[in-house]
């Protein structure tokens, strides 16, 4: 039996004088109410209402009650609304790339506000925002999937020094001429995952480009520094280029570019669904 249901019943019914006004007040069809009301009779043995007369009158029995399940009522309330309350205040933490636009990171913050949930945002490479989800210490993140079955595309290309004539960048445009060491090609942390340094070195390869060519970039900011003094190229997204004053030519091999689905967690009581405002904010993080 719910309990809650068939008190608001029994209470509604004796502010109402009416089995029918009850009904509608409750709004459940009144056959239903009739049921709770019986039923609740039942469990306590007495009962609440007397039904001989044209009006519907509470019995001494039913008075004697009424107080009781008017305080569970309002209990059961408080919890709900302090229930509302706590899941409010906590802190629900969303793991992203690092590196994103600070602009765009203060529009999930806002996202959350309108929507009366509080976020914050932990900058964390792939595999840290992976394990993150399973051991629920994030409630939310941006994944790297294949861009082949991912909902979120991102294009990657080259970061230079110099914008270079051409609107998209062949790896083949990248073979030094022989003899020449040529410029090398720095990866950083967000596409150092399996799958996608495997695809990059396979069309490294058949692009004849030399194996010592591509390789991590370190630290950003180094890696950037170098760039932008001519003595290398930067595989990133274009925003991540034109923050830093780069140049930047996307790649035409689209299967080389990042993909991402938002996860969610099923630890601390959530869904492990994603609401929609906020994969739409997310969509802006990644570039």
């Amino acid at each position: 039996m719910d309990l809650l249901a068939h008190l608001a019943a029994f209470t509604a019914t004796a502010d109402e004088v009416s089995f029918s006004r009850a009904a509608e007040k409750l709004g459940i069809a009144q056959p239903l109410l009739s049921r709770r009301i019986k039923s609740l009779e039942a469990h306590f043995g007495g009962q609440l209402f007397d039904r001989s007369r044209r009006q519907v009158t509470v019995t001494e029995f039913g008075i004697s009650l009424l107080p009781y399940a008017r305080d569970v009522l309002e209990r059961a309330d408080r919890l709900d609304h302090a229930a509302r309350s706590a899941r409010a205040a906590r802190v629900r933490v969303v793991g992203v790339p690092a590196h994103c636009a600070p602009v765009a990171l203060a529009g999930v913050l806002r996202a959350g506000t309108e929507h009366g949930t509080t976020l914050a945002v932990r900058e964390l490479p792939p595999q840290q925002r992976q394990s993150g989800l399973g051991d629920g210490s994030l409630t939310y993140a941006l994944l790297r999937v294949a861009p082949d079955r991912a909902t979120l595309r991102v294009p990657l290309g080259l970061a230079e020094a110099r914008q270079p004539a051409r609107r998209t960048l062949h790896l083949e445009d990248l073979r030094p001429p022989r003899g020449m060491a040529g410029l090398p090609i720095l990866t950083l942390e967000e596409d150092e995952v399996p799958y996608a340094q495997d695809r990059l070195a396979r069309a490294a390869a058949r692009a004849g480009l030399p194996e010592t060519l591509v390789r991590p970039a370190g630290p950003a900011a180094a890696a950037l520094a170098d760039t932008l003094a001519g003595r290398a190229r930067l595989l990133c997204a274009e925003p991540f280029a034109r923050q830093h004053g780069a140049s930047w030519t996307p790649l035409a091999d689209a299967s080389l570019h990042r993909g991402y689905e938002v996860g969610a967690s099923e630890s601390h009581g959530d869904t492990g669904e994603v609401p929609e405002w906020l994969a739409r904010t997310l969509a802006e993080v990644t570039g």
